[in-house]
């Protein structure tokens, strides 16, 4: 009954950082999932994989998992390098490589 503690990342339909500040709790999986025979979908009769305890800081999330006994990993995020680019670049006569087009 292990637990990963992580701040999940931005969708894939977000430019900005909006709701990217907070920590994640999650359990994880004692049983592997199954496939359902008859109508093909994923089942687990894992209770513990449905809980998400959302903390605003990885030092509540740490405490809790602490004070209740749960083994834990933290995960820490990977930093975004946000390239800085000019539209006028594109434009410019003493590009590094031609403009194909």
């Amino acid at each position: 009954m292990s637990a990963r503690i992580y701040s999940p990342a931005r969708t894939a339909m977000q430019s900005g950082k909006a709701k990217t500040g907070y920590w994640l709790l999650e359990f994880d999986p004692e049983k592997p999932r199954k496939i359902d025979p008859l109508m093909g979908y994923t089942t687990s009769g894992d209770m513990k994989s449905q809980i998400r305890l959302k903390f605003d800081t990885r030092e509540e999330a740490v405490t809790y998992a602490e004070r209740n006994g749960i083994p834990f990993r933290v995960e820490l995020p990977n930093e975004t390098k946000r390239r800085q680019i000019s539209y006028s670049d594109n434009f410019r006569y003493d590009r590094k490589t031609p403009w194909t087009h």
